[in-house]
């Protein structure tokens, strides 16, 4: 299963880290990512793969709100397919 990763936030050092970190503790693999810097503040998504995970998606996402709280950031994980039935018009 895959799922999408986004994170906005004012941005600061390690969030990157922080989050791959969460990522990695848990056997999930980063496909793709895409970040930017907008005015100062922080963008990314990324495209995680859960093959090698026993973790569920809402689990990460409970662990990635940890990082969200941690940093002052929002990070959100939606499934793949529901990300791009959301995105497809």
């Amino acid at each position: 299963m895959k799922a999408i990763v986004t994170v906005v936030g004012e941005d600061k050092k390690g969030i990157i880290a922080k989050v791959s970190t969460a990522l990695y503790e848990n056997d999930i693999n980063i496909q793709d990512i895409s970040q930017t810097i907008m005015q100062n503040m922080f963008t990314m998504i990324m495209l995680i793969d859960f093959h090698s995970s026993s973790i569920s998606v809402q689990e990460i996402a409970d662990k990635l709100n940890m990082v969200a709280e941690e940093m002052g950031l929002s990070i959100h994980v939606q499934r793949e397919e529901i990300f791009t039935s959301m995105h497809r018009i």
